[in-house]
């Protein structure tokens, strides 16, 4: 592909957007989710409420990892037309459809700029009072025991912060295969990151669990642990 090729096609946006809190969002976002010719959204829903609060009417349509709405994409940035990907909540591209597209983008030589802001990982990280000298992220964790007691033991043997997102109704389950396997280890749950029920819990593995037996745990889940 030639030089002049390239500067005829549009840019592919990966906009950062709040993880709840809808002040959480730059003005570099703000302008380039105005200036867009078309927002691609994990979920629309979400992303309609943030621009309908700041005024801000660019088309929208849906993304969430069909190879057919990539090819949509791709021939509308090869066509010139700049395109913002924001995922359901935070940076987009980090454990969310947003990773093929901006893959593929790259390999039609196509221009992509992160717009950095909100990331619900770091924000955890940031509070957890664990260390922040070394951190993994893994996303989520596999459904099956036995291969994601391999993943927590590959990564215990690094000493560094683990992260991973979890769902409400596997948290305990996942905490106790964790204890059952490599003993107690300090945890922190951060849930609900910037809203309203923000919430952070810190302790040892057996005392977040005789912690969450009492009551139940809803929203968005984020786990750190350290050995």
């Amino acid at each position: 592909m030639s030089t002049e090729d390239s500067k005829t096609m549009g840019i592919l946006y990966a906009v950062a957007t709040p993880i709840g809190n809808l002040e959480d969002i730059t003005l570099r976002a703000l302008r380039v989710l105005k200036e867009a010719d078309l927002i691609a959204a994990e979920d629309t829903r979400r992303t309609r409420k943030l621009l309908s609060h700041y005024g801000i009417h660019t088309p929208i349509t849906s993304y969430y990892g069909r190879e057919s709405k990539a090819d949509y994409l791709i021939g509308a940035l090869k066509r010139g037309k700049s395109v913002a990907i924001v995922s359901e909540a935070g940076t987009p591209g980090i454990s969310d459809p947003g990773y093929p597209l901006i893959k593929r983008a790259i390999e039609n030589g196509i221009t992509v700029e992160s717009i950095p802001g909100p990331c619900a990982a770091i924000s955890a990280l940031v509070v957890s009072g664990l260390p922040t000298d070394g951190f993994i992220f893994i996303g989520f964790l596999s459904r099956k025991k036995g291969k994601l007691i391999k993943q927590i033991g590959g990564l215990f043997s690094l000493e560094k912060t683990v992260i991973f997102y979890e769902s409400p109704n596997r948290l305990v389950a996942t905490l106790e295969a964790i204890k059952e396997s490599f003993g107690d280890a300090n945890v922190v749950i951060a849930r609900e990151l910037t809203k309203k029920f923000e919430e952070i819990l810190r302790g040892s593995i057996d005392s977040i669990l005789n912690l969450l037996k009492e009551r139940k745990i809803r929203g968005e889940v984020i786990v750190l642990l350290h050995k």
